[in-house]
């Protein structure tokens, strides 16, 4: 491809030739074009080029071949003074064009095109970035072609080339005189770059100023490299404004130490100029980073200076792989200008961060996020927020750490990481990753390749068996097609998951893949054709050159090579051949097809062994000669692991987090990183810190537990593998570190004299960690408003919170300020006070308490401490009195907290209000007064501390009382320190302190009344942790108690002994325990004498379930006393006893030989349920019984009054037995169906006569019923008295049976009155039924009458009235209390029966008057109907 820069004019007698040519040409060239990629490596037959100078016009000539083909030619260039960039061959023909500055080595200029991809050789990479620059504002396209001539042609075309260069000369000349151009000239630099030396992290400018006409184009250049600002707006920014160019390089790093040149081009010639920019590193003290917070400056822009303020600040972030996790910080800039904007841009490890399917960014104006979806071990690292504006830019920095997904099959490796794809070409590309972290439980053993066709979803594994190194040359690619790559690790227990997936890369030459990028191939849309005279005339190729070994391990070889500078028009392929060390004989590796790259992979070589490679070109010629032999290799890792990494070092940081430095690891090469292990002493189990290998040599390990005691240990990894691990660092504790104190407060006076004033303040609340060792006092004169200079007062450090400060002048105004001291260091100044005169004080009260503070902050209480005040006034102060008010209360808020003055230094206020902020003060008062109120304490917030614990008592088993406190919070120095009423505890014979870890025990040697009072805990070095117990006289005494049954332990029984009879009349004793050790031992005790297990005796205990047993046979009368159960369990003894003496053993006996009587009957025949009776809905009268373990063979009799019921007697119809149950019916009335036959009339066949009705139940049923089991295993019986009150009972359970079944009362209206009734299921004689109305009984008459007919038990009234209204009652009698049925004969009910009462009663009249004959004959209707 050719950059024409100007237009070309044509000659009208050329383009005359070309119209006449142009239609035969198109036919003719077609077939004999092929198209040409220009690279470095020109594929033009091997010719000696030449630049030849150039006029600014050129003109087109046609030039004919042998064929009588014309085709496009360039005229010869005119001269002139500057080289040209055409390159040209000895017949001055154009043939390419040539980069006008800066031949960069190969290495440096591959990196322009494959910036998103690693170490990727590009060719042609020069040409292809300039021609970028000016293919934008191309306007015209060409078409090119260069046609291969033969001698004689060539001859022919010289003369005529000769005769045309005159004829152009005069031409030109004409031109000039015609068409004078005075105004072009060259590009010329007015004002050059500058070079410059900035701090890394700073932005800086480089400034040109440039003539030329016509307009130069201009371009930037890092080390020779084009720099590409589009591509990297995050980076670069270029502009250019009226000839004045500009270069903005953002977030100075230190790679960005380089020259840097700019190139100004024109038709008129080319210039350049060179700066060298050199960008420092602050090595000593603590230097802000490339990212850090800069001082903001004023933007003439916008008039204004933009302030940066970033808040809701994302932190130290945790992820598993596969979850979205998103980071956002809130970016406020000031002022607000209308429609500007900052600059977001996101860092991952100081590499801007662009969208991707992995990566999303968002801003809203207002809220800055970054969403990394599905997270991977790639995306851990440091994560940077940086807004740029005008005026300068502000950064926010945390770490993301990605732990690894949980594993399908347990001990089975992580997933590796970081999978590239490096010197991609036709068919082959080597595939790179990173080891994991986590080996799994056995070492890994290699690493499969996946590869997938993009657009495909089929995953091909590219090595049959694992390779050990991480780098693989991946074979056997299609060229032209798009391929993705992931990585499995292997362990002895399985397969890890896939990686993530690598980016796509394209399997083409990669030239072809710059020109790709780099966009059209020319400023015109065309091609440079090459047209061959003769396509069948081939060239063999020729040698290719370099023939190296790129890579070599125990798996495979890489050969790399450089084609032959022969290499024929239709491109080379390439075979590969191998002699082993010793032989001369060459054996072609590819025998099958060669390969299309300058690339081969070569596997299944013999470990050990040495050989030697060469490599011959190919083509449709044949095949050239071989390359130069590589000389002899020895196959085997060339890569070694790297060495174990320094001793680790951990230091303190946070509460979660740990820094780690170590040292490098050394003669390491192609180091990848480190990984840091973290293990908790005593446990030997170690946790990745990171999932991402670091290159630095210090780490902060996040996401500790705090307390902890850990170890750390680092390994490096290369290539070739994991180094040993480093060895273990020293133990650490996971808490802050120490540093210097907060500042004090409340500097105040106590107490002025003439020549000195005694000072006093308040400790910092946070002591950095450590002890406060001193303080130290400043102070400076002030004079109306003018202040002098500080000036020290003391050069030792003060112990106390108050100084007197002496050699003070009289009546002049001092302020002091105040600095504290641990082992950190010293804390910044407090507050100034406020300006003291130095005067005698004349008061008489008491000065001001000082230092107070607060203690066991809770929800509703708080505890108000402080010290007495330095000046005492005339009379010592003899109490205090507190005050307390709300903190957003104004000075008329104050209240005391208690009416009497308190004697204590301190005080508890109680009732305070959750959640609400309060201030206090104290005064002090002697017998002169009281005097000024203390500074202000507070505000203190009334809110119980998340995981704050009381002090609670233990009585260990011992016996021994004590206090603890515990806190999970201690940091490093923090102590516990108890007092008593919040005094320090001096007497130590009362108590004896024990710490272990967050638990402090404070026990009581020997508990007394001298021990009554509050207990407090203190932690120091927290936010006030403490808490406080009250010990009572109650509550000693209680303790007491307690401490008595722990020393002398009681075994606690659940139940205590008891007794049961069991079959056979077995006696068993039992107890039950509530708890009890498998220690516990039981000693079974008799009238006080030990038994033990024998044949009277049976024992057991159950210490699961803590049931003591203890089994008689039976009891003998010299049983009769006290049996007893002791126990002893270490130190614990409980016993239980039962005593049976007198009638209660006496009677235990009786049931006991009652019970083996019993148990020897049923041995054989015998009853269940002995006869009894039972009354059925029908009215059954039953005798019953249920009998058990009978035989076929067994004796079943029943007897009457001691008379055997024969199978013939009539009684013997009654008995039933149905399984083991026995049945005598002793009678029934008569059944429901044949009462009802009777009553509709009917008269059953003589066939269907049914027997005759069973007799009822009668006195004559009276009498012994007796039924007797008898067979060869024993004998039974069981009798029912049927006679006086067991007769009785019957009848009445009959009776009861009626009585349940009867019906409701109900109405009938007859002709001669009202009838009530009710129906029962059986009728008995001997049952009494009474009637009664409105609660009075009836006496019977004529007119009311009651009786029974059949089941219907009715009452007749005749001839109703009025009277006979109201409630009627049935009573029938059951045997007790009777069954009551009412009915109410009122209302409706009464006017419905005596209307239709009266109806009937007229009708039957009328019935008995129709037919009778007064005075005449009959009526024919009457004689009809056969009356008379």
């Amino acid at each position: 491809a050719l950059r024409m820069s100007g237009s070309l004019q044509v000659m009208q007698k050329q383009q005359q030739q070309q119209q006449q040519h142009h239609q035969h040409q198109e036919q003719q060239q077609h077939r004999y074009e092929s198209s040409c990629h220009l690279s470095t490596k020109s594929s033009f037959s091997q010719q000696s080029f030449s630049t030849y100078k150039t006029t600014t016009r050129r003109l087109k000539t046609s030039v004919k071949t042998e064929k009588g083909q014309e085709v496009v030619k360039l005229s010869p260039l005119p001269k002139r003074a500057k080289r040209t960039y055409l390159a040209m061959d000895t017949d001055k023909e154009v043939i390419g064009y040539v980069i006008p500055v800066f031949r960069a080595s190969h290495d440096v200029v591959r990196g322009l095109m494959e910036a998103r991809e690693e170490e990727v050789t590009e060719e042609g990479i020069n040409y292809v970035a300039m021609r970028n620059l000016f293919v934008r504002e191309a306007r015209e396209a060409m078409d090119v072609k260069v046609v291969k001539k033969t001698r004689t042609t060539h001859v022919r075309e010289s003369a005529e080339r000769l005769e045309l260069n005159k004829t152009m000369d005069e031409w030109t000349e004409f031109r000039k005189k015609m068409n004078p151009d005075s105004l072009t000239h060259p590009p010329e630099f007015i004002v050059k770059p500058r070079g410059q030396t900035v701090w890394e992290g700073k932005t800086l400018k480089l400034h040109c100023t440039v003539a030329g006409w016509p307009k130069p184009r201009i371009a930037w250049y890092k080390n020779n490299v084009l720099i590409d600002a589009k591509a990297h707006p995050e980076k670069y920014t270029v502009e250019s404004n009226y000839n004045m160019h500009s270069l903005e390089i953002k977030n100075c790093d230190f790679v960005d130490t380089a020259q840097y040149h700019v190139s100004a081009l024109n038709v008129k010639g080319e210039t350049s100029s060179v700066a060298t920019i050199v960008v420092k590193r602050f090595q000593e003290g603590e230097e802000a980073g490339p990212l850090d917070p800069k001082p903001h400056g004023f933007c003439p822009e916008h008039g204004v200076t933009f302030e940066t303020t970033i808040i809701d600040k994302f932190e130290v972030a945790f992820g598993s792989e596969g979850e979205t996790l998103s980071l956002g910080c809130t970016v406020i800039v000031y002022p607000t200008v209308k429609k500007y904007q900052p600059e977001v841009v996101w860092y991952r490890n100081s590499v801007p961060l662009k969208p991707s399917k992995w990566v999303h960014t968002h801003w809203s104006g207002e809220r800055a996020t970054l969403t990394l979806v599905h997270l991977n071990k790639e995306d851990e690292g440091m994560y940077t927020l940086r807004v740029n504006t005008k005026s300068g830019f502000d950064t926010y920095s945390a770490y993301v750490f990605v732990r690894d997904a949980d594993v399908e099959v347990e001990g089975v490796p992580v997933a590796p990481l970081d999978v590239r794809c490096h010197d991609a070409n036709k068919d082959y590309v080597v595939v790179t990753w990173k080891q994991p972290a986590v080996e799994g439980s056995s070492s890994i053993l290699g690493y499969y390749i996946d590869r997938c066709e993009v657009g495909t979803h089929h995953w091909a594994q590219c090595n049959d068996s694992p390779v050990k190194y991480a780098r693989f040359p991946v074979t056997g690619l299609v060229e032209g097609r798009s391929y993705i790559f992931r990585v499995r690790a292997l362990n002895k227990a399985g397969v890890s998951r896939p990686s993530r997936v690598s980016e796509a890369v394209v399997a083409m030459d990669p030239s072809d893949r710059a020109r790709l990028r780099a966009g059209p191939s020319a400023p015109w849309t065309g091609m440079i054709k090459f047209t061959e005279e003769d396509s069948t005339v081939g060239v063999v190729p020729g040698e290719p050159t370099d023939v190296v070994v790129t890579e070599a391990t125990k798996s495979y070889v890489v050969l790399a090579w450089k084609p032959p500078v022969q290499r024929g028009h239709e491109g080379v392929m390439y075979f590969i051949e191998k002699c082993i060390s010793g032989t001369d004989t060459w054996q072609r590796v590819n025998t099958g097809m060669p390969v299309k790259s300058p690339r081969f992979a070569l596997f299944d070589l013999a470990e050990g062994k040495s050989y030697s490679f060469r490599v011959r070109c190919c083509n449709s010629a044949g095949v050239g000669e071989p390359s130069v032999s590589t000389g002899e290799i020895t196959v085997g890792d060339k890569l070694d692991l790297p060495s174990a990494p320094g001793n680790p070092v951990a230091t303190r940081n946070t509460d979660t987090s740990v820094v780690v430095s170590w040292g490098a690891s050394k003669d390491v090469i192609r180091l990848v990183g480190y990984y840091i292990e973290c293990s908790v002493v005593g446990t030997d189990v170690w946790m990745p810190c990171n999932n991402k290998p670091v290159k630095q040599t210090r780490f902060v390990c996040h996401g500790l537990t705090t307390g902890t005691n850990c170890v750390f240990r680092v390994k490096a990894v290369n290539a070739a593998g994991y180094s040993q691990s480093s060895p273990n660092s020293d133990a650490v504790v996971v808490q802050a570190a120490i540093s210097v104190p907060g500042k004090p407060t409340g500097v105040t006076l106590l107490e002025a004299v003439k020549d000195y004033m005694v000072l006093g303040w308040t400790a910092p609340a946070k002591n950095g960690g450590a002890d406060i060792r001193g303080y130290f006092v400043d102070y400076r004169t002030v004079k109306g408003d003018v202040v002098g200079k500080w000036h020290e007062m003391n050069h030792q450090a003060l112990t106390t919170t108050s100084y007197k400060a002496e050699n003070l002048k009289e009546s002049v105004f001092y302020q002091f300020q105040v600095r504290a001291m641990n082992m950190a260091g010293v804390s910044k100044a407090s507050l100034a006070s406020a300006a003291l005169e130095c005067k005698e004080w004349t008061i008489t009260v008491a000065g001001a308490p000082v230092g107070l503070h607060v203690l066991e902050v809770r929800d509703t209480s708080v505890v108000v401490l402080w010290e007495p005040p330095a000046f005492n006034g005339r009379t010592p102060v003899n109490g205090y009195y507190l005050d307390v008010k709300v903190a957003s209360a104004g000075e008329e808020g104050w209240k005391a907290a208690h009416e009497k003055a308190n004697k204590m230094k301190y005080m508890k206020v109680t009732g305070l209000k959750a959640g609400t902020s309060y201030v206090f003060r104290v005064r002090s008062q002697n017998l002169a007064g009281v005097g000024k109120p203390s500074a202000v304490l507070g505000p203190i917030l009334a809110q119980t501390r998340p995981g704050t614990k009381e002090i609670y008592v233990d009585v260990d088993d011992d016996g021994v009382i004590s206090m603890v406190f515990e806190c999970s919070e201690m940091n490093e120095g923090s102590e516990f320190v108890w007092s008593k009423n919040y005094q320090a505890i001096t007497d130590t014979s009362r108590l004896t302190i024990v710490t272990e870890r967050g638990r402090s025990r404070a026990i009581f040697n020997s508990p007394s009344l001298e021990d009554l009072g509050t207990f407090s805990c203190v932690v120091t070095n927290t936010d006030g942790i403490s808490s406080s117990y009250t010990l009572t006289e109650e509550g000693l005494k209680r303790l007491l108690d307690i401490s008595h049954d722990h020393k002398f332990p009681v075994i606690p029984f659940k139940n205590e002994m008891a007794m049961e009879l069991l079959e056979k009349g077995c006696v068993r004793f039992w107890t039950q325990v509530e708890k009890c050790t498998s220690a516990c031992q039981v000693e079974y005790v008799f009238n006080d004498v030990i038994i033990t297990q024998g044949k009277k005796y049976t024992m057991n205990f159950d210490k699961s379930t803590g049931i003591i047993e203890m089994f008689m046979d039976s009891l003998e009368v010299t049983d009769e006393g006290t049996f007893t159960f002791n126990l002893v369990d270490g130190k614990a003894k409980g016993t239980t006893s039962l005593v049976l003496i007198g009638d209660e053993f006496r009677e235990l006996q009786k049931k006991s030989e009652f019970e083996r009587a019993e148990w020897v009957r049923k041995q054989g025949p015998h009853f269940v349920e002995y006869l009894d009776f039972t009354v059925t809905a029908e009215c059954n009268v039953l005798l019953k019984c249920k009998i058990g373990n009978v035989k076929p063979e067994t004796e079943i009799t029943w007897s009457k009054d001691r008379i055997e019921i024969a199978e013939d007697d009539e009684d013997a119809k009654k008995i039933e037995r149905k399984d083991s149950e026995l049945t005598f019916n002793i009678g029934k009335w008569v059944i429901k169906q044949e009462k009802q036959k009777e009553k509709e009339g009917k008269k059953p066949p003589a066939e269907d006569v049914p027997p005759p009705p069973r007799p009822k139940i009668s006195k004559n049923d009276a009498g012994i019923y007796e039924v007797f089991l008898r067979d060869d295993r024993g004998k039974d019986k069981s009798t029912f008295n049927l006679t006086d009150a067991g007769y009785q009972a019957v009848m009445n359970e009959l009776f009861r049976v009626i009585a349940k079944s009867s019906s409701e009362i109900k109405i009938l209206s007859t002709e001669h009155g009202i009838i009530l009734y009710s129906m029962v299921t059986y009728y008995n004689e001997d049952l009494r039924v009474g009637w009664l109305h409105k609660d009075a009984k009836i006496a019977a008459s004529e007119r009311v009458k009651s009786g029974v007919t059949g089941e219907q038990l009715w009452l007749k009234i005749n001839e109703p009235t009025e009277k006979d209204k109201g409630k009627y009652t049935m009573d029938i009698f059951d045997g007790k209390d009777g069954v009551k049925r009412v009915f109410d004969l009122t209302g409706q009910a009464w006017e419905e029966a005596f209307e239709e009462f009266q109806r009937l009663k007229a009708a039957a009249i009328a019935e008995r008057n129709r037919a009778r004959v007064i005075g005449g004959l009959p009526d024919v209707v009457a004689i009809q109907e056969g009356k008379v």
